[in-house]
């Protein structure tokens, strides 16, 4: 996918503020400091347009970017990070709950993997909980670069089992730093894209 125009469109900090014009929309999901932003700099080919921090937790809003002014890339606050209030830890949920509500089935979810650490429990909860609601996401392993060649194939092997995943399912390993596995994402979201235009 040729990538022409990509703009930060808004903000969402209540179920109010969600777009309602009927694009498609990719959504990204992960664990705070999964590499969401970062990934989704590098597909887009812009260095800084979804910031990006070393500090979890950073993204307490649905960030939606439009693309090609055809459809969004939703940029979702990140789960599991321990230093946040339960009051905070809530607010999150509920919004990103709402979110995925009003968008499946027009969004296609990638559930986002920190490659270095392996599918977590809390991984494992938000896909089943994705599942329920009805969505059929496809998960990235984020930062292989980081990962020596001899175990890549037992890190996607551990992801696949974690989650409990079907063989149907793409299991895809990314690097937003070496670009790595980029066109095979692009090539599952033009897919997505091309089903709801």
């Amino acid at each position: 996918m040729r990538v022409e125009t990509a703009e930060f469109a808004r903000a969402a900090h209540q179920s109010g503020d969600f777009p309602r014009d009927g694009r498609p929309e990719i959504a990204f999901a992960g664990r705070s400091n999964v590499g969401k932003s970062s990934l989704m700099n590098r597909l887009l080919g812009r260095k800084g347009l979804a910031r990006t921090s070393s500090t979890p937790g950073r993204t307490q809003a649905v960030h939606y970017y439009a693309v090609n002014r055809r459809f969004y890339f939703v940029d979702l606050p990140g789960y599991g990070y321990a230093k946040a209030g339960k009051e905070d830890r809530r607010r999150w949920g509920a919004l990103v709950d709402g979110y995925l509500q009003q968008a499946l089935p027009r969004a296609q979810v990638i559930l986002l993997v920190d490659g270095k650490v392996g599918a977590t429990v809390l991984d494992e909860q938000a896909y089943q909980y994705l599942l329920t609601l009805g969505a059929e996401p496809i998960v990235a392993v984020t930062k292989i670069d980081r990962v020596t060649r001899s175990r890549r194939s037992a890190v996607l092997k551990s992801v696949r089992d974690t989650l409990n995943l079907g063989e149907s399912v793409p299991v895809i390993a990314v690097s937003a730093e070496s670009g790595e596995g980029t066109q095979e994402l692009w090539g599952e979201m033009t897919r997505h894209l091309e089903g709801h235009a």
